[in-house]
């Protein structure tokens, strides 16, 4: 997939389609809660391998049963891309497989 920054109107679509997920100091965010500290584990080693193979990963924090993550394109002058977007949906699509 071809990396581009997202422009503001974009944006905005993309987040209606993202469930959750805002834009908080220039970064697109979100906080995933889960059942327990062993699932926020396992979604992250989920989402890990993801982000791994794009060779794109989060800046994140695990505490007990939540995950913070914060996503942006430190090569595209910290902005917002179309990998952070990538990124944020299977995210999104591995949590809702989880609670499943």
């Amino acid at each position: 997939m071809t990396r581009y920054k997202m422009e503001e109107d974009a944006l905005t679509a993309v987040l209606k389609q993202l469930p959750g997920w805002s834009i908080r100091e220039g970064k697109l965010h979100k906080t995933f809660k889960f059942s327990s500290f062993a699932q926020a584990m396992g979604w992250m080693m989920s989402a890990a391998i993801h982000a791994e193979k794009m060779d794109h990963h989060p800046e994140w924090c695990n505490i007990y049963n939540r995950v913070r993550v914060d996503l942006v394109t430190h090569d595209m002058g910290n902005a917002i891309s179309s990998w952070d977007v990538e990124l944020a949906t299977k995210m999104e699509a591995l949590a809702v497989a989880m609670v499943k």
